[in-house]
């Protein structure tokens, strides 16, 4: 018997593909849909045709619900908003069923192209025999999921045990997608994958999912089938599904999530066979045990405290290398820790940005201007524009002044000193935060937070200073400005500097400005742009506070991509020089915050840039060269070092694009430095080559050059001729003085760029050669680039050295030291109290040197300490916020590498990426079982503290207002009129029109779930008047005008359907 019913479950769900062998029944029914759609004719006359229809052509429900669901090539971007009204027909007379809607809505949702675009659907769940789907077909799942939930409670249309483990199967495949997609669309922060509108309408599709899940999860034969021992598989795949779904989808605490998270932690498991579980050796059954292990590990609860240094420590992971401060995860980020308490949050968030910059105060680092620059700056000119948008969400008595007022009460006055106290002999000569307060509150007041007249108020003194005398800039204004007007992009860019709160439209008007010229192809005034940016490390900076690298930078990569020479090119040298000076800025980018080709938004293999960034330092052998390589290398050897052969004539030029010159500037070195080792060239000549190569328009070639030179001199140390080569023609580079400014400030931007890697080397040879006069005037010419040249959140050597060398247990006694500091500032906040000194380098040298788990026990272990000392809600959000705090050395790349393809075609493998803490707390959460057996406490502290990181962490929970303010009112099992007003007032908000139907509105969607079941209204925005000319009026006959004679005629006669 059961064997029998085994084979029952496992053929239905073939049984529910389309079948092959119905051709002729199933080109009628296609014609049939065809022409109701097109005459949009009424439930009721749809009602008496489908019935003779079906008569005469008979089909499967499987066939019959795929021609209905299934997208056209003619229309596959939504359903016409008939089609759940002829469902719901089809249902009432049972000629589809429960099983074949859900199989045929799944198969062509859209669900999967988002799935698909980020890389996450999983492939067991792929289809690739489906080549359409359609482009939006959440609006028309709404209504049919709801429908389904009236068909399970109201009508128990779930019959038999095969019906009802097929629709188990499949809500377990609708969960897997429904997760898949929403990840997708988390991945897609700034919206470049799907608009906004689509995201609302698959939240608002899967809140109506839930209802249905609900229903199947409570209908008597659904559980009584999932009882049965041949149900193993199908319980198995409820369980899976379910784990994620509910917990990313349903407010936790809800009266959905309980009774949900009741079937699959209890009622599931209670279906199990006594003593099979304990068992098996199943992996995938012991991550399901281990799961719901870590589901029902109960805890001892602590009180949640926002301490002063948790919101200090996230900041300071944000801005420790590039600025990765994104709006939109920092708000939730702020939502998830003060659930919604924006008093609190707008004054904490003040009160932490100013300890971050008296952090650097204190640590003697606001001398550097790499340090200092792009924190004075957020706190400036970024923090009022996030306080503006918190602002938004205040109300009466609450104001932005209040909390700006709050805040800098306690503020320390002494990294932040008034104006009367610079006068004080025992202040310091540290300028850096001396006019931060002031410079703050007028930028506040030029953001309408505060009045302008509450300013000396707030200081406590009077101010000189006063508002920009432009006012508060708007981005487009900005743009229109600049467009034709290249001195106002050199004074915009010249105001990057500036501590005013304008400086976020300035560079988000430079960012549409760079985009809007490589559209356009205006590369004189993008060269002058660009040129002017890659001078200036520190603006760049200060431009990702409000733009994301992707943005600046793609358009710029896929101009130089598609660089070419026009057909009447006149002169070549400016083509070089615009190229070079677009090349710069990508490259001054790059290695400043150590980028990866997805950061920038690279599509192609076969792109110039990913090329030059990946092999652009290697030389190649001159066997693997082209012949075509040959020629142009031989060309520029002799236009370079070559005076009879006329320089570097156009001719040379033109027969040797940008970007072949670009990816040949280390063989090209390799060769020149070989000759000069070897006596074939002399000084003079390498001294005529070097100066054309330090000319403006070829001058961004030294980027690879020094590069490659660089790797050469310490990889090479036994090579005294070459090395000798190297370091004479770096002084010819370096150490000569260019015959102009902008020649000179072109190699000052390139040794920006190449300074890390060159010292690296150049002491890397001292050590080897330490007599070596030639290395010391170098390592002191580019001193000052040093300290501009990267920004990547990498630990100095000698921060290293001081961390490891930490006395009673080295790098992990340092990191104990750190949180026990935060604990000690945390619990003490007091006033003119001093952040404890801190950066994150050290949080991130820890985990690439300790290790994700070693680190992580270090956290735990100074918890467990910190709770006995009686600190453990502070200890608690302390390591809540190490956890959680981002790691821009390992950052998932943007969601548009999804998009990327390799040199075969297919979708690129996304970069590996380290075990973060989180996931390594995960792992161990999972594993609380065995902790607890010799350690119960720190078994009850890791479930704990993942709890509540996985809270911290928790994206906006989809449509939670419809499912908190809806769903959860509505008891499904018995108030069948609040899911009928819930259904009509989906269709109500979604602007849907419908058609007079049975029983239904021309204005309303005509959904009413009572006793009367009246007809399924429209679903779309689609009007039923004024179609093709047709006759809709009441007394008229529909398919009058479509030459049907009359009532009396047969329609499938006249539609050639007979």
């Amino acid at each position: 018997m059961v064997s029998a019913m085994e084979m029952d479950v496992d053929m239905m769900e073939s049984d529910l593909e389309p079948a092959h062998d119905h051709a002729q029944s199933r080109e009628q029914w296609a014609r049939f849909l065809d022409r109701c759609i097109y005459a949009r004719l009424d439930l009721e006359t749809f009602d008496n045709y489908v019935t003779q229809l079906y008569s005469k052509h008979p089909l499967p429900p499987p066939v019959v619900a795929d021609i209905f669901l299934k997208p056209r090539p003619s229309n596959h971007w939504t359903l016409d908003p008939r089609i759940p009204r002829y469902v719901e027909v089809l249902l009432k007379h049972k000629l589809i069923n429960i099983p074949s809607i859900l199989k045929a809505l799944y198969n062509y949702s859209t669900s999967h192209l988002q799935a698909h675009t980020a890389g996450n659907i999983p492939p067991e769940l792929s289809d690739s025999r489906i080549q359409l789907r359609w482009g939006s077909s959440f609006l028309a799942e709404e209504v049919i999921f709801y429908r389904l939930t009236k068909a399970v409670r109201m009508e128990k249309r779930i019959t038999n045990s095969v019906e009802a483990l097929e629709i188990c199967k499949l809500v377990a495949k609708w969960m897997v997608l429904f997760v898949s997609a929403a990840a997708g669309f988390a991945q897609d922060v700034y919206g470049q994958l799907q608009s906004p509108d689509i995201k609302t309408e698959m939240d608002e599709s899967r809140a109506a999912f839930v209802s249905t899940l609900l229903a199947v999860s409570e209908d008597k034969i659904v559980l009584a089938a999932l009882s049965r021992p041949f149900a193993k598989k199908v319980r198995r795949a409820l369980r899976e599904s379910m784990a994620t779904f509910v917990h990313t989808t349903v407010p936790n605490g809800s009266d959905l999530f309980e009774r949900l998270e009741l079937f699959r932690t209890e009622t599931l498991p209670s279906f199990e066979p006594a003593g099979k579980k304990k068992n098996t050796t199943n992996p995938v059954i012991d991550d399901i045990e281990s799961t719901m292990a870590l589901d029902n590990f109960i805890v001892n609860e602590i009180p949640n405290v926002n301490s002063r240094a948790g919101l200090y420590i996230h900041l300071n992971a944000l801005l420790v290398g590039r600025p990765i401060i994104d709006d939109a995860s920092l708000f939730n980020y702020l939502h998830n820790r003060y659930q919604g308490d924006i008093q609190a949050t707008t004054i904490d968030l003040i009160l932490a940005s100013f300890d971050v910059v008296a952090n650097i105060v204190f640590r003697n680092e606001s001398q550097h201007q790499q340090v200092g620059h792009v924190l004075r700056s957020y706190l400036i000119n970024k923090l009022p524009l996030l306080l503006a948008t918190l602002a938004t969400s205040m109300f009466p008595p609450l104001s932005a002044q209040f909390c700006i007022t709050e805040a800098l009460s306690q503020v320390d006055t002494n990294a932040f000193p008034t104006l009367s106290a610079m006068f004080d002999d025992s202040h310091t000569n540290n300028t850096f935060a001396d006019s931060v307060r002031q410079d703050f509150c007028f930028a506040c007041a030029l953001h309408g937070l505060i009045p302008e007249t509450s300013i000396e108020d707030l200081l406590g003194e009077i101010t000189y200073q006063t508002l920009p005398q432009a006012g508060r800039y708007i981005k487009e204004q900005l743009v229109e400005e600049c467009m034709g007007d290249t001195e106002r992009i050199q004074r915009l860019i010249s105001e990057l500097d500036n501590m005013d709160g304008n400086v976020g439209a300035v560079c988000q008007a430079l960012a549409e400005l760079i985009a809007r010229f490589c559209n356009e192809k205006e590369t004189m005034t993008l060269k002058l742009l660009c040129s002017q940016l890659a001078k200036k490390p520190l603006s760049l900076d200060v431009m990702l506070l409000f733009n994301r690298p992707i943005a600046i930078l793609r358009p710029l990569c896929e101009l130089l991509d598609s660089w070419g020479y026009e057909e009447d090119q006149g002169e070549y040298q400016p083509v070089y020089e615009e190229f070079g000076s677009v090349l710069l800025l990508v490259l001054a980018f790059v290695y400043r915050y150590n980028l990866s080709t997805a950061d920038l938004g690279i599509h192609s293999p076969d792109s110039f840039v990913a090329k030059h960034l990946t092999v652009g330092q290697l030389s190649k052998p001159l066997d693997e060269l082209t012949d075509q390589e040959k020629i142009i290398l031989d060309k520029w050897i002799m236009g370079l070092f070559d005076t009879e052969s006329g320089g570097l004539a156009d001719e040379l030029l033109s027969s040797c694009p940008p970007q072949d010159f670009y990816l040949l500037v280390p063989t090209l070195f390799h060769n020149i430095i070989l000759a000069f080792a070897t006596g074939y060239l002399d000084e003079e000549s390498l001294k005529t080559g070097i100066e054309y190569l330090a000319n403006t328009f070829l001058s961004p070639s030294l980027v690879p050059a020094i590069m490659h030179m660089s790797n050469q001199l310490w990889i090479e140390l036994n090579n005294t001729q070459e090395q000798k080569a190297i370091l004479k023609t770096f002084a010819l580079i370096i150490l000569t003085k260019q015959s102009s400014t902008d020649a000179q400030a072109m190699l000052s931007s390139v040794l920006n760029i190449v300074a890390i890697p060159l010292e690296y080397s150049l002491r890397s040879y001292q050590r080897y050669d330490p007599k070596s006069q030639a290395v010391e005037p170098l390592l002191k010419a580019v001193r000052e680039n040093i300290r501009l040249s990267r920004r990547t959140a990498s630990a100095a050597n000698n921060e290293l050295e001081t961390w490891t060398s930490t006395a009673n247990g080295g790098f992990a006694a340092n990191v104990r030291h750190v949180l026990q500091g935060f604990v000690t500032w945390s619990a003490h906040p007091g006033l003119n109290v001093a952040p404890t000194s801190y950066t994150h380098r050290q949080i991130i040298a820890a985990l690439k040197m300790l290790g994700a788990r070693r680190l992580l026990y270090i956290i735990l272990e100074e918890v467990k300490a910190q709770t006995d000392a009686g600190n453990d809600s502070i200890a608690h959000d302390i390591a809540i916020a190490l956890i959680c705090a981002p790691d821009v050395t390992n950052m998932p790349p943007p969601a548009e590498s999804a998009l990327l393809v390799d040199a075969s075609g297919h979708p690129a493998v996304p970069p590996q990426q380290l075990i973060s803490l989180p996931a390594a707390l995960k792992h161990e959460a999972e594993d609380c079982k065995t902790i607890q057996k010799s350690d119960p406490v720190m078994a009850e502290i890791i479930v704990r503290l993942y709890r509540k990181v996985e809270a911290q962490l928790q994206m906006p929970p989809p449509a939670a207002a419809m499912l908190q303010g809806g769903l959860t009112a509505l008891d499904l099992g018995e108030n069948a009129a609040a899911l009928g007003d819930a259904l009509a007032a989906a269709a109500q908000s979604d602007g849907l029109g419908g058609g007079a139907g049975a029983g239904g509105d021309d204005t309303t969607m005509g959904l009413d779930l009572g006793s009367d079941m009246g007809g399924l209204g429209s679903v779309g925005g689609v009007g039923d008047t004024g179609h093709h000319g047709l006759d809709f009026s009441a007394d008229g006959d529909m398919f009058s005008s479509l030459g049907t004679g009359g009532s009396g005629v047969d329609p499938f006669e006249t539609w050639g359907m007979s």
